[in-house]
């Protein structure tokens, strides 16, 4: 097994590295994607219009779910395979940007997915918008050699076009949604009606060519709609859709209520993490209540939660009554890394820094994101630093010792402490300042999502799941971009995760 970012700079991808041969899978032209870009934010701002105005996903996503039971899928959501006790499946999050990153995790996912008996996307399948076009360089194309079906659960990028190209594409071709009536003049669903991003007219026409990269019949899923329920083997796995604003609405709430009966285990598949950055966010239900209220009741045998959104791994480890729960952030499949320096000293739901995992390691994160700052400011000798002095001023700042160790060579200075300070970088709960609270603030909501493709290390993550009648094996693995990590991709966390 080769060497991950806890055991050697290398194995982070640090260092002279062979670049890997993921850029032969690439279409011969890349549109990079930026959100700096007014434009791209511009197409993206359904979001801000529905925390505005009000959100529709949730009366938009009934109407989906009433189109597609009048088109025969079944009442209960429940997708029954005939998968034996034991079998692996894999999790993939926030893939489609299309660039370099995304690419560069298709060597390693196909080389650990040999085997696997299905995929599933959690959260954000296409950026920017969730256009139909773009579903074929950014999945059909990068997954056409993956020999399984994949299913899906959409994100607030998918919304983005109410959800049309999601449904096309995983929902058996799903017709649109005729159109409402209009809104009284003046009211906030006025305002919003005028101002709603929608699809182009002639969106989706290349649809159907695109298809056949996917279209042997062990690649074909057909799910009922965007959220739904697997029974595979021994588990049940759930999937819910947390729409534009990382919510679910009434509907669904009773749905994720009803099939979360019974004693088969179960794992949650969300777009919104339930614990992330250091922070419990138990995703409301409309009309009352928790998506975690009905994870953390015993009746209901959850042993995972995992979600997308956040654009890299994390995993906690909670104590729900004497049993362990495995909260899991895995959005690491391809869009722009989110940083991970920016998380202060975990102390959640008696989770502590000796229980937390993440991936990449924070120092990793902190020299990744000096370097890009380093080149954007064009400031590179004063704010980059290698990835030794940033393992080295971040254990400093969190009181902790590394999992890496930085070398003695890493000295800690008031240079690396300054750039570690303007670039957000976490500390300790006990010790941080009315300074540091702002600047991580700023940091992580402004400057972390202007991203545009990078050269390796990418940090990308993805994860496999091998179940057995008694457990789980979750194994997140790395992609770099380098060709040492597609040879053979490091696996950066595992935990078994008993059934019984």
């Amino acid at each position: 097994m080769s060497d991950s970012s806890r055991d050697t700079a290398e194995g982070a991808g640090w260092g002279t590295a062979e670049r890997g041969e993921y850029k032969q899978l690439m279409p011969a032209r890349v549109e990079k994607l930026s959100w700096l870009n007014p434009r791209t934010l511009w197409a993206a701002r359904n979001g801000v219009l529905a925390s505005w105005f009000g959100d529709p996903t949730g009366r938009t996503r009934s109407r989906w779910a009433a189109q597609r039971a009048a088109a025969g899928a079944p009442a209960d959501k429940v997708i029954r395979r005939d998968d034996p006790e034991r079998f692996s499946f894999m999790v993939i999050g926030d893939t489609g940007e299309g660039d370099e990153p995304q690419y560069a995790v298709v060597p390693g996912f196909l080389k650990a997915s040999q085997d696997t008996r299905f995929a599933v996307i959690a959260s954000d399948v296409i950026y920017p918008v969730g256009s139909a076009d773009d579903y074929n360089s950014k999945f059909f194309r990068p997954y056409q050699d993956y020999r399984a079906p994949i299913y899906a659960i959409p994100g607030n990028h998918d919304w983005y076009e109410d959800l049309g190209a999601f449904m096309r594409v995983f929902c058996d071709d799903a017709a649109p949604l005729p159109a409402e009536p209009a809104p009284r003049p003046l009211t906030r669903a006025w305002l919003r009606q005028l101002l709603w991003h929608r699809p182009r007219v002639d969106d989706g026409q290349r649809l159907d060519e695109a298809r056949k990269l996917r279209s042997a019949a062990d690649q074909q899923a057909g799910q009922p709609g965007p959220y739904w329920a697997i029974d595979a083997g021994p588990v049940r796995i759930i999937g819910i859709d947390t729409g534009l604003l990382g919510t679910i609405d009434a509907e669904q709430g009773a749905w994720l209520h009803e099939v979360s009966q019974g004693h088969r285990p179960k794992i949650l598949i969300t777009g919104s993490p339930l614990y992330v950055d250091g922070e419990h966010h138990p995703c409301p239900i409309e009309g009352g209540g928790t998506v975690d209220d009905i994870v953390r009741d015993p009746d209901h045998h959850y042993v995972a939660a995992i979600g997308g959104d956040i654009h890299n791994y994390q995993r906690y480890p909670v104590d729900v009554d004497g049993r362990t729960v495995q909260y899991v952030v895995a959005g690491g499949g391809g869009a722009f890394m989110h940083a991970t320096h920016t998380i202060p000293r975990v102390s959640v739901a008696n989770v502590g820094e000796q229980d937390f995992r993440c991936y990449p390691l924070r120092g990793d994160s902190l020299a990744f994101y000096s370097r890009l700052y380093g080149r954007r400011l064009r400031l590179r000798r004063f704010f980059t630093l290698t990835e030794a002095e940033a393992t080295a001023v971040v254990a400093e700042r969190l009181g902790i010792t590394p999992a890496r160790a930085p070398g003695p060579s890493a000295r800690v200075t008031w240079r690396t402490r300054l750039v570690a300070s303007l670039l957000g970088a976490g500390g300790r709960p006990d010790r941080t300042s009315r300074f540091r609270l702002p600047v991580r603030k700023i940091y992580t909501q402004l400057f972390s999502p202007g991203s545009a493709t990078y050269s390796p290390p990418f940090f990308k993550c993805f994860l496999r799941l091998d179940v057995t009648p008694d457990a789980v094996r979750l194994r997140c693995f790395a992609a770099t971009g380098n060709r040492a990590q597609e040879v053979d991709p490091p696996v950066e966390d595992e935990v078994i995760i008993p059934l019984v």
